[in-house]
């Protein structure tokens, strides 16, 4: 096994099936606050840290959250999660079959991912390597989040593989110099997903975790 290697893993969409429920969670907050959002308007924003988000919401439908109700989405989406949240099939099999270094580079904050962690049974797969898109200044698609993750693992970008489901993820790959790996098996996937994907620069696209061990194997990571 290469003992060189590092593994950045996606949280939401990729280690846990979170996208359907955080859509969820974003209409219940804004229609707390009087405002209707549709679900589907969150698929124009996987990828992308809260603060983006609403701003693209803003955008999109015109509906601008308070500043002081932004603690409502994080509530929204805990409930939601800790009913509900479940891993990406076969991922913890995944797991605890690769040998090389991994760890999480996401645009969640610390809190949501280790409580994603937590609740799906995968946090001791990480331990303390977790990384937020809160400790950069610029989240994806900006490389900033995974270069700082590689950095702190002690790995050069050249041998960092970025598993990710989302097109901002991909791009912010590709700029930080690492080969990005498309994930299409969570449950907010759709027609055209897979594809969006490798235009923004993935260097394959995996609907299953088996799919990504051929992957890694063939490119030299494990």
């Amino acid at each position: 096994m290469p003992n060189d290697s590092l593994v950045i893993f996606d949280c939401d969409g990729v280690l846990v099936d979170s996208e359907p429920l955080a859509a969820l969670a974003y209409v219940r907050a804004y229609a707390k606050n009087g405002l209707k959002i549709e679900a589907e308007v969150i698929s124009h924003c996987v990828g992308m840290k809260q603060a983006d988000i609403i701003a693209k919401i803003h955008q999109l439908t015109g509906q601008l959250l308070p500043e002081n109700a932004t603690d409502d989405i994080w509530g929204e989406t805990k409930a939601l999660f800790t009913e509900q949240l479940a891993s990406t099939l076969d991922i913890a099999a995944f797991l605890s079959r690769l040998e090389v270094a991994r760890c999480v580079a996401s645009s969640s904050s610390v809190e949501r991912i280790n409580h994603s962690l937590e609740v799906t049974g995968l946090a001791h797969y990480f331990g303390p390597s977790i990384f937020s898109s809160s400790m950069v200044k610029n989240g994806k698609p900006a490389p900033d989040i995974f270069l700082y993750a590689a950095k702190k693992m002690g790995f050069a970008p050249e041998r960092s593989v970025v598993i990710e489901d989302s097109r901002y993820g991909v791009q912010g790959a590709v700029a930080a110099g690492m080969v990005a790996i498309g994930y299409v098996g969570g449950g907010h996937t759709h027609d055209g997903h897979g594809p969006e994907l490798l235009a923004a620069g993935a260097a394959a696209v995996c609907g299953s975790w088996d799919e990504v061990s051929a992957e890694l194997r063939e490119r030299g990571f494990v």
